[in-house]
Formats: C-alpha cells, sequence, structure tokens
C-alpha cells in the first residue's frame, strides 16, 4: 500500500479568521489517497499557521510520501495526519468496521456533544449570540476573549453567565468556556481566573504557548486551564509533568493524526486531565476524523468538543456533511472507513 495520489484544494470562508499570522480568508491544502488492493483510503491535509507547518512543506512532504514512499516526519503533522488518516480509513474500510471503532474496544456512540463558538462582540451582542446557540440546541458555548480589556470581557462574560441561569429545555444550564489565545500575561490571566471561577468550565490558553510554568502557577487560582496552543508545541507528557493544566484541546491536524490525538487524549486522561478534540477549520474529511477520535476517546460522549466548525466554510469538498451538527450533537458515521462511500472519488 503506498500514497497513489494527491490532489490540492481550496476553500472559501464564510468569513476570514483572524490569526496571529494575519487574516486567512481561504482553507487550502491537498487530498491524499491510498490504495489497499481493491480498497481505498483518503486523508487529509490542511495546514494552519501557528498550528502546523506551512502549505508548502506540507505539499513536499506529501509529494515525496508519493513519490518516493518517505513518510511525513512530526515536522509536518498535517502531511503525517493525510496518511496516517488515508492508511486509517483503508484499513478500517476493508474490515467493515467505522475508523472510531477500529480505535476503541469499546462500542463508540454515534454521536457526540459539540460546543458552539461565540467571537468577540459587545455584550448584548455575545448574549443574543449566545442565546441562539443554546435555543439551537448547543449546550456549551465557547466565548472567544482577549481582544479587549479585561473589564470588558468579564461584563461579557457574566451576561451570558446570568443569562444561562435558568435551565435550558429539558437539562442542566448550559456550560460556558473562553479561549483567550495567549492574549494575557500572567498578572491579567491572574487576575481573570480568579474573577470568572465558578461561572466557566474552563479559560482556554490564557497565556502565550512557550509558558507552561505560567500555566501551571494559575491552576487553583480560580477557573480550570485548558492548554490548546502549548499542548500542539509541548506534547501531553510535558502538559502533564508540568501540571500545567485541567483540560487539553486536541487538533489532530496539529498532532500529526488521529491515532496520535487519541493517544494524547488517553494519556490526558489518565493524568486526570480532560481531552477535548477540535479542529483547525478543516474540510470535511478531517473533519469527520476528528469526529470518529472524540467518538473514541474515554468519555468522549460525556463532554462537548470544538467540532461544529463546518458551517465557517463557504463552500466544502462535499454537497452533503458526513458529521452533521444537530440539536448541539455531531453525527458520527457508522459505515465503514471514514465515512461509507461518501468520499469515493475525491481523490
Amino acid at each position: 500500500m503506498s500514497v497513489v495520489a494527491l490532489r490540492e484544494f481550496a476553500l472559501d470562508l464564510a468569513t476570514p479568521l483572524s490569526t496571529a499570522a494575519g487574516d486567512i480568508g481561504t482553507r487550502e491544502g491537498l487530498l491524499v489517497r491510498v490504495d489497499l488492493g481493491a480498497t481505498t483510503g483518503v486523508g487529509e491535509a490542511t495546514p494552519l499557521p501557528g498550528w502546523t507547518e506551512s502549505l508548502p512543506a506540507c505539499r513536499a512532504a506529501l509529494e515525496r510520501a508519493r513519490d518516493h514512499g518517505t513518510p511525513p516526519s512530526p515536522e509536518t503533522p498535517a502531511a503525517r495526519h493525510a496518511v496516517t488518516l488515508a492508511y486509517r480509513d483503508a484499513f478500517a474500510r476493508r474490515a467493515g468496521r467505522s475508523v472510531a471503532a477500529s480505535l476503541t474496544r469499546d462500542t463508540p456512540p454515534v454521536s457526540v456533544p459539540a460546543n458552539a463558538t461565540v467571537g468577540d462582540a459587545s455584550a448584548a451582542d455575545t448574549v443574543a449570540a449566545a442565546e441562539s446557540a443554546v435555543d439551537s440546541g448547543y449546550r456549551t458555548v465557547k466565548l472567544k476573549v482577549g481582544a479587549r480589556d479585561l473589564d470588558e470581557d468579564i461584563e461579557r462574560i457574566r451576561a451570558v453567565a446570568d443569562a444561562f441561569g435558568d435551565r435550558v429545555p429539558g437539562g442542566d444550564p448550559a456550560a460556558l468556556r473562553v479561549d483567550a489565545n495567549g492574549a494575557w500575561d500572567r498578572e491579567t490571566a491572574r487576575e481573570a481566573l480568579a474573577a470568572l471561577d465558578g461561572l466557566v468550565e474552563y479559560v482556554e490558553q490564557p497565556l502565550q504557548a512557550d509558558d507552561l510554568r505560567g500555566h501551571a502557577a494559575l491552576r487553583g487560582v480560580g477557573a480550570p486551564v485548558a492548554l490548546d496552543e502549548s499542548l500542539a508545541r509541548y506534547g501531553i507528557r510535558q502538559v502533564a509533568a508540568a501540571g500545567a493544566a485541567d483540560a487539553v484541546v486536541q487538533k489532530p491536524m496539529a498532532l500529526g493524526g488521529p491515532s496520535r490525538a487519541l493517544a494524547a487524549g488517553r494519556a490526558a486522561a489518565h493524568a486526570g486531565i480532560d481531552p477535548v478534540v477540535t479542529t483547525t477549520i478543516d474540510a470535511a474529511v478531517a473533519r469527520t476524523a476528528a469526529a470518529h477520535v472524540a467518538a473514541a476517546l474515554p468519555g468522549g460522549d460525556e463532554r462537548a468538543h470544538g467540532l461544529a466548525t463546518g458551517d465557517l466554510l463557504a463552500t466544502d469538498l462535499v454537497a452533503e456533511d458526513p458529521v452533521p451538527v444537530e440539536n448541539g450533537r455531531v453525527a458520527v458515521p457508522t459505515g465503514p472507513g471514514l465515512a461509507g462511500d461518501a468520499f469515493d472519488g475525491l481523490v
């Protein structure tokens, strides 16, 4: 079995994405096909600046895999994600099992809960967006913070928390997460976590990615700490050894593939750290893979994952999303491989 074909793609975002490296209006990547006799598998590499290698480096790694059989290295995690995912898809399809079932000995759930994400806005607009998400079925909402003064962000968060005080239909009050994307210094982060204690499930990436010691010092100050960029930078072993996180946010694309993401999640759970799976605003193939990883995790059906990202794209690789969001949950395909024959003919 080997990489036999590549296909480049470019998908417009519905709204440009602001990152530390600048605004992104298009997600560019490559699809990979492997052949296992009469069975094929497909994988996706969609690099994202700040988390993975560049698109040229990713392309070069995949071309070496196709032309010379050279496996992508950990230094090109998006390329490695594509190749290992294609292998996983092919083997699971040949075995007649879903990717989630091939990743766990347990019976995976047919859906997993997802969080809605609300960007920076005024307090009133933030409350309106959060309430709209809950009305559509989400039970966990993540707010982006750090673009404003801390007092303004705390006002926004408290306004949403007050709005969530009433029970949502048929369940407990909606949970609230916040993501600072490394925007704060240590003093500001300490003040924020103390103020948010009891209001939020966790604060994601309050400090810069390289400050493990600072994150460790924040634990116990107030709200729990979750790490995203730091996990991609250091890996779960160093994060756990530093005692730097109560939760970790895992992007399979940034970690080098579904198997590596699952291993990191299991290691996190063993260390008493909650694993949450999310995407790098991927196309349908990688987004489907992330749903399988979430379903295979210990307790994957008990926490919300960041998988409701398909609507951030104006267009996608397939007309029908194999992992649609309904009532705040993401479907996990049960057919062979990633999604049966949904991706046949893409590469």
